[in-house]
């Protein structure tokens, strides 16, 4: 999970890198995902087993990827003006927001200790945009929109793994993006130049696909529980990476808004690890009860 979050950082300075030397926002969301799902054909070897890949809900797959390209896209164009450890704080509001809609999509409602936890991390939300003061752009607006595709894009997952292959959900999730989005290439002349330009470019699609396939084998190896406070040592790692490629630190009130959110989100975890816990001893307790009976 360590190096997931580090293959996760490399991919949001490169886009960051590229977006800034004028590369187009589009050119390089279609390479990260086109050049990603070469990589799992490849390393997945799908010609051997394609019926691994068969997508059961065909459209719910196309609308899953199209979160995840809205994720991507809105997080490209947040990077242009933002730093990475903004973008990344309030990324991280995200767990905050699927628990909240969770109950209404999914029938997991919240507790109120977990509702309180919601709305301190959106304190902290507020404390890194902080609107009415000036400090509101338009770039905070698109990590917005990020951390919410991002959010839908979770939650489908969870409804889909139910039906569909772990193969079929990381390949369809930038296969579809990939193909809706070649049209669009049409209307974007911004092009990378220069050798390096290039080779970040198409190491876009080496980062994101590494960090999902890293990803599956993690939670092959551990539970959802055990692995559920890592992804928060991205903000580490979004720090040291941007004072050493783009020379910037966050501010007081950005350190003070992710800490606020990074602690909520901790507390959320902590919280579903006890309800789990309280409702599997619950359980036992009934299954013995039983069996004392028969």
């Amino acid at each position: 999970m360590l190096c997931v979050y580090v293959c996760f950082t490399f991919l949001d300075t490169s886009s960051k890198f590229l977006v800034l030397a004028g590369v187009s926002a589009l050119i390089v969301a279609w390479t990260r995902f086109t050049v990603h799902v070469l990589l799992v054909g490849l390393f997945l070897r799908g010609w051997r087993e394609p019926a691994r890949f068969r997508a059961n809900n065909l459209p719910a797959h196309i609308l899953r990827g199209c979160m995840l390209f809205g994720s991507t896209m809105f997080n490209i164009l947040a990077l242009k003006t933002l730093q990475l450890a903004e973008t990344t704080s309030i990324y991280f509001f995200g767990p905050m927001v699927i628990t909240a809609l969770a109950g209404p999509l999914l029938g997991e409602w919240a507790g109120w200790r977990r509702w309180m936890a919601i709305l301190t991390g959106f304190v902290g939300v507020l404390i890194i945009t902080r609107p009415g003061v000036g400090v509101f752009g338009i770039g905070h607006l698109f990590a917005l929109c990020s951390m919410l595709s991002n959010s839908f894009y979770v939650i489908m997952t969870r409804r889909m793994s139910a039906t569909e292959t772990s193969e079929s959900l990381i390949l369809f999730s930038a296969l579809a993006p990939s193909v809706l989005l070649a049209p669009m290439l049409a209307f974007s002349h911004a092009l990378p130049h220069g050798g390096v330009q290039w080779f970040v470019v198409l190491m876009l699609g080496v980062f994101g696909a590494g960090g999902h396939y890293l990803l599956v084998r993690a939670y092959r190896l551990a539970t959802t529980t055990q692995l559920a406070p890592y992804p928060y040592s991205q903000m580490v790692w979004m720090i040291i990476s941007g004072w050493l490629i783009f020379h910037q630190f966050p501010d007081r009130w950005t350190l003070l808004g992710a800490a606020i959110i990074v602690a909520s989100g901790l507390y959320i975890i902590h919280r579903e690890h006890r309800l789990r816990v309280r409702n599997s001893a619950s359980l036992d307790t009934e299954a013995e009860a039983l069996a004392k009976k028969l």
